[in-house]
């Protein structure tokens, strides 16, 4: 089943539980769907690296907003965020825990030979294209400079 259609079986339990946040959650998922498959050059259905990107970026959208919502003492914004990021969550893979990430790298790192902290681009390049949907960027970034300075 493909994401569009699993968004659309989730917008109508929404409107019947009368879930205001999910509904708009699910909403902003169903519009950036519309307008990746009506950009140029793009086909009619995404495939599932496509929506995969597309999630993450909401996902990171909603992080964004929280972070600033939060530094300027607004909850109220705050809460409805974090409340939009556990929909968009409910989509995409499960996240590796630390501990998780940490084994993976340390094997990353002897595969592709990766001696210091000039070699970062290198163990990057490989595990954010392995590690998609699964470790955010940032958390990867930060767990290879610490397992590189070592």
């Amino acid at each position: 089943m493909s994401l569009s259609s699993k968004i659309a079986e989730e917008i109508k339990a929404a409107m019947r539980a009368k879930n205001k946040t999910a509904l708009e959650s699910l909403r902003a998922i169903k519009s950036a769907i519309l307008l990746a498959q009506t950009e140029k050059g793009a086909g009619s259905e995404l495939n599932e690296e496509e929506e995969l990107k597309l999630l993450q970026r909401l996902q990171k959208q909603r992080k964004d907003s929280l972070e600033i919502y939060t530094q300027q003492g607004r909850e109220d914004l705050a809460d409805e965020e974090r409340a939009q990021l556990e929909v968009i969550k409910g989509f995409l893979p499960r996240q590796m825990d630390e501990a998780e990430l940490v084994t993976y790298l340390t094997g990353l790192k002897e595969k592709v030979g990766a001696a210091g902290p000039q070699d970062m681009g290198k163990m990057m390049g490989v595990a954010s294209r392995e590690l998609a949907g699964r470790a955010d960027g940032k958390t990867i970034s930060a767990q290879v400079r610490k397992l590189l300075s070592q």
